[in-house]
């Protein structure tokens, strides 16, 4: 028995603390040292390795562009130490801060200039032979094609991490880390106003509503004709504008007798301005708030506008994306300012470019002229008003989108039953000879203040441009005064006119502007402009005809159409009372008077 072999279960140390070895089995020697865990999932690498090149990082990093990217390279993808999953304890720590440690340099300025010339190889010395020439040609074409490499490096640096700079230099360019700027509305709300409904802008950009033709009522007025002279006005051969005291009224819709005839006689249901009703046909372009009266009495509706309101000025740059300052330290270039200025170069431009020959027309007198304006020796600006009716009965949308006095088929028939009449006050500023036939012209004017200031938009220096980029300079102002610019096309195409001629002015001085200088005339045609523009005439019209049925089925009233300041949207506003609107409304026209004559002076 004795020659078997013999097994004894060895003496199991069980730990009270967990796991790991127990204190009791642990060797004297180790005792001192802590314990470090090992996890299956760390691998075990080389102890040392000499094949690794110096450009690789040993501690499995690399560099891109300025930044750190942890991970494994392809050169140390095995070769990760053991442990390197978590705090080691064995890891070496320095106490000492080397950040404070400065070399002093001692040498005069003189001497480190010349050393920094010799390290970067700007001093060239004379070689005293043939040999020393050769020589240095050697070292020079050495030392180029060494440039070229390190510039190929940094190209290749810049492409692979230049792109995180590149977003944040984006940002900042097209101001999308810039605060949201808060604006007010362009009418105060009162405490008694009821919200009847809201529309989103892009609920209304999906409505379609075929265009439908225009009936003659009734003209007023007479025109001048166009004076060809400005055709030939370029940057070398500039005009200054001049500033002419003509007799012109802007009267709102309620207050034109010719509109209180037409409703006395029932001729239609909807009437409206074509300043208004373009406003309403654009409003999905329009950045500022805006509002419109909208007056039911009697089954008869009233698209209204507010005198001083933004239906009798212009805008600036509204649509550009960093748009002029809205405070008071730039007076000169704030929107109210740049409003006021382009408004009175619009007025003056049109009266100035018609010559004192007036067009024969069978059009009735000027309704707004009394008999003190004619005697008081003061010229009455030219201008002709035509009343022009549309029918709003429900018909199928166009095939052609931009189609504004074809949108219909020649056989297709208006429903006789259901007849939903809007008239409309169009304006047309002169005409022009063309042939035998006399045009109708609507004349318009594009005004540029400081190309370096805020908002103007990166356009270009039209005195430099304009004659040899036209083209750049129209997309240039089609962007940042989108909604102007259809409001100015849908204007003349309500109008029937047959051209737009749109004229260019600019600050004599960008930094004064009192005295402007007219650079250059075009004409367009307004379909082939809106065509230009990719201004949609029949969303325009689907606008209108929403807006129109939602009118008629409110009762007898007030109510107010108004843009939010700032959220693409159209709320409806019931207002009680008549009072509160017409203060509003007096306070906006002494404004307005009084931001005019500071203008003028």
């Amino acid at each position: 028995m004795s020659d078997k072999p013999q097994f004894s279960l060895p003496l199991i140390h069980d730990s009270q603390r967990g796991w790991g070895p127990s204190n009791q089995s642990t060797p004297v020697k180790f005792k001192d040292i802590p314990y470090a865990p090992y996890s299956k999932g760390d691998k075990l690498g080389r102890v040392a390795d000499w094949t690794n090149p110096d450009g690789q990082k040993q501690d499995n990093r690399e560099h891109q562009g300025g930044r750190q990217r942890q991970g494994f390279n392809r050169m140390n993808r095995e070769q990760q130490t053991y442990g390197a999953a978590f705090a080691s304890a064995f890891a070496y720590t320095h106490n000492e801060d080397e950040s404070s440690f400065s070399v002093v340099d001692n040498r005069s300025a003189t001497v480190k200039k010349m050393a920094v010339k010799n390290a970067s190889g700007n001093v060239r010395q004379r070689p005293q032979n043939k040999q020393g020439q050769q020589q240095q040609g050697q070292q020079q074409g050495q030392q180029q094609q060494g440039q070229q490499q390190q510039g190929q490096q940094q190209q290749q640096q810049q492409h692979r991490g230049g792109r995180h700079q590149q977003q944040q230099h984006g940002r900042k360019r097209y101001g999308y880390d810039k605060p949201q700027r808060v604006r007010n509305a362009s009418v105060t709300i009162g405490a008694d106003w009821t919200l009847l409904d809201e529309i989103e802008f892009n609920r209304l950009s999906k409505l379609q509503f075929a265009a439908p033709k225009a009936e003659e009522i009734a003209s007023y007025g007479s025109l001048h004709y166009y004076n060809k002279a400005y055709d030939r006005v370029n940057t070398r051969n500039e005009k200054a504008l001049a500033h002419l005291d003509q007799i012109k009224y802007d009267v709102t819709a309620s207050a034109d007798p010719v509109m209180q005839q037409l409703i006395s006689e029932e001729k239609a249901e909807v009437f409206a301005t074509d300043a208004v009703l373009a406003l309403l046909m654009c409003s999905t372009r329009t950045v500022y708030p805006w509002d419109i009266v909208v007056i039911k009495q009697g089954g008869k509706i009233v698209l209204d506008k507010r005198p001083g309101g933004i239906c009798d000025v212009l805008t600036v740059n509204e649509n550009t994306a960093d748009p002029p300052a809205e405070n008071e330290k730039d007076t000169m270039n704030s929107w109210s300012a740049l409003s006021n200025e382009a408004t009175y170069i619009n007025r003056n431009f049109a009266r100035q470019v018609l010559e004192a020959k007036e067009a024969p027309s069978d059009a009735q007198p000027n309704p707004f002229i009394n008999d003190t304006d004619r005697a008081s020796g003061k010229k009455i600006a030219s201008g002709m008003f035509r009343y022009r009716r549309f029918n709003l009965a429900d018909r199928p949308v166009s095939h052609n989108p931009y189609a504004f006095t074809q949108a219909r088929k020649d056989d297709e028939e208006e429903n006789p039953n259901e007849p939903v009449y809007l008239i409309v006050r169009t304006e047309i500023d002169a005409a022009i000879k063309v042939g035998k036939e006399d045009n109708l012209v609507v004349v318009r004017a594009l005004n540029e203040f400081d190309p370096n200031a805020q908002g103007s938009g990166g356009s270009m220096s039209w005195k430099k441009s304009l004659d040899s980029q036209r083209g750049a300079v129209v997309a240039t102002e089609m962007r940042n005064n989108a909604a102007k610019l259809a409001r100015w096309a849908v204007q003349a195409l309500l109008a029937g006119a047959n051209q737009l001629k749109l004229g260019y002015v600019a600050r004599a001085n960008p930094k004064d502007n009192s005295r402007h200088v007219i650079l250059g005339t075009h004409a367009y045609k307004p379909q082939d402009f809106a065509a230009q523009m990719n201004l949609s005439i029949a969303n325009g019209w689907g606008i209108v005809k929403a807006v129109v049925d939602m009118c008629r089925q409110l009762p007898d009233g007030r109510f107010v159409l108004m843009k939010d300041p700032n959220r693409p949207i159209l709320r409806v506003y019931n207002v009680p009372g008549e009072d509160e609107l017409e203060n509003h409304q007096q306070e906006a026209e002494n404004d307005k008077k009084d931001a005019v004559a500071t203008t003028e002076q």
